[in-house]
């Protein structure tokens, strides 16, 4: 064998022009092909806000983000979703598909060919061939027409690992079964990023809702008083009733297309929980604020995007994987070398077949070389190359687009804090403005269009507050998820229960805003 395989390698190595060198090949753990390196990629020096005090460097702690809102219904909901949601479990199965492919590929490395057989046949010969007796030639009758033949044994052929292209293969295997780990941990950063969304939608829809009820509360109070106006045939009482109720209409319009929107994202929820859609009261346990964003955040550095992000490293090891395809072609530009071996029983009788004499077999080495291939191989190692170069850059461009989506979030998350203390001022100045007007209009000092006004800006800014409300609790979440926080929760030795300091805590509620007091002589009840 010694004398068979080592020229052979030699030569061979020293006399193929492009493949690996000699030297390569031995300081690579004998394999051909190249070595895997993490490629570059640009990664930001600082974030763009950095300099904003609500924004620490400190190394962020995503274990269980969601409970910065201090919210134990959310807890609950993630600790529920994690345990039952479908494309969570079918991402499971994915890494569950790896490992078994990865066993298929590293069982490879030994005999690949390795049967066991056994089989009885008759033979019947013609006797017009030159084997049976002929006139012309003398002795030409020892061959039998007719015999059986009776053999059981097993085979043996074992291709020799001698370029590395059974080891590269395991490479490429172990690469992709660590994507597939990846991508698990990808949707679960998807998954608490989206049920932390869908909460925060329905408790927001829940405010909407109650500041469109106060509002309509507030206008059917403004319609009774125009009607008695029209009653007593007041000035402009004609154009006054209508156009209160037109408003009150409008309102209650508003009412139907926000319980529609709320509907729609508690069965958003339920089916993140991996249930169908159901009445999910209970589990919310009735109507509560909208969560509280803390005032900072830490962040880290742009470059824990490489380390933190499911989805970066994902793809880097396809990246990997890719490049252990290239020697895994390669390998095939040199000769296939393999041990071959059979052995057997064989005899005519059965009675004979256990006999030490009925043993038969073969044994030796063997190479198979592809030549005059017309350059295929060679142009299936540029494909592979070429491969290599697309998932190279597909591995960058992930690496921008986290940065991206990490400054949007940060961004959206600092400047709608600014956004939601104008509108909480805005929504006082309105509810003034309204409690003024319904004064002065019930005393006749002014005309309804005044009122119209000012109730509508106040619907309108109320709903508004309450939308950008919910956006920076939205946008905090986003800001955890573009930084990759979440995965962590499949490293618990078993799946985490609210802290019974944070359950026991009732969630901050946020700044009151003042409504307007009710005018004089309205009917109780009938301001918020």
């Amino acid at each position: 064998m010694r004398r068979f395989l080592a020229p052979l390698a030699v030569g061979l190595l020293v006399g193929c022009s492009g493949c690996t060198s000699l030297s390569e090949y031995v300081h690579q753990g004998f394999k051909v092909g190249p070595d895997y390196a993490r490629p570059a990629a640009a990664v930001a020096d600082d974030w763009l806000d950095s300099n904003d005090t609500r924004l620490s460097r400190e190394p962020i702690d995503c274990l269980a983000w969601w409970q910065v809102f201090q919210d134990p219904v959310l807890d609950r909901l993630v600790v529920l979703a994690y345990q039952q949601n479908i494309s969570l479990r079918e991402a499971g199965f994915r890494v569950a598909e790896a490992q078994s492919q990865r066993a298929v590929v590293a069982g490879a490395l030994f005999p690949q060919t390795q049967d066991a057989f056994g089989e009885y046949v008759h033979t019947q010969r013609s006797a017009q061939t030159a084997l049976f007796p002929r006139a012309d030639v003398p002795l030409s009758n020892f061959a039998l027409r007719q015999f059986d033949t009776w053999r059981v044994g097993g085979s043996l052929a074992w291709e020799l690992d001698f370029w590395g292209r059974f080891r590269r293969a395991i490479e490429a295997a172990d690469a992709r079964l660590d994507s597939s780990v990846e991508n698990y941990d990808d949707a679960l950063v998807l998954l608490v990023a989206e049920v932390a969304t869908a909460y925060i939608d329905v408790r927001t829809l829940d405010q909407r809702l109650r500041f469109g009820h106060d509002n309509a509360e507030l206008q059917q109070e403004s319609a009774r008083v125009a009607e008695a106006r029209l009653r007593v045939r007041a000035a402009d009482a004609e154009v006054d009733a209508p156009q209160a109720k037109s408003n009150l209409a409008r309102t209650l319009a508003g009412i139907e297309a926000l319980s529609i929107a709320r509907r729609q994202a508690e069965n958003r929820l339920a089916v993140l929980l991996g249930t169908p859609p159901q009445d999910l009261s209970e589990l919310l346990q009735g109507e509560k604020p909208i969560p509280v964003a803390p005032e900072g955040v830490a962040i880290g550095v742009p470059a824990d995007l490489l380390r933190r992000r499911p989805d970066v490293r994902r793809a880097e090891r396809l990246v990997a994987a890719q490049n252990a395809e290239i020697g895994v072609a390669q390998t095939n530009l040199y000769p296939h070398i393999s041990l071959n071996g059979a052995l057997s029983l064989e005899a005519a009788q059965f009675s004979d077949v256990f006999n030490s004499g009925a043993w038969a077999g073969t044994v030796g080495p063997a190479f198979r070389w592809n030549v005059l291939n017309y350059g295929r191989l060679v142009n299936n190692v540029r494909v592979q190359d070429a491969r290599l170069q697309a998932q190279i850059a597909a591995y960058q461009q992930t690496v921008l687009r986290a940065n991206e989506e990490a400054e949007n979030a940060l961004v959206a998350f600092l400047r709608t804090h600014e956004q939601v203390k104008q509108l909480r001022q805005s929504v006082q100045q309105a509810q003034e403005a309204v409690r003024v007007t319904q004064a002065k209009y019930r005393a006749g000092q002014i005309d309804f269009n005044r009122v119209y006004t000012v109730e509508t800006l106040l619907v309108s800014q109320q709903d508004q507050y309450a939308t950008v409300t919910g956006n920076l609790a939205n946008n905090l979440v986003a800001v955890y998820r573009a930084l990759g926080g979440g995965w962590e929760l499949r490293l618990q030795p078993q799946t985490p229960e609210p802290p019974a300091e944070v359950a026991a805590t009732p969630p901050p509620v946020p700044e009151p805003v003042p409504q307007p007091a009710p005018a004089a002589g309205s009917p109780p009840g009938s301001q918020p």
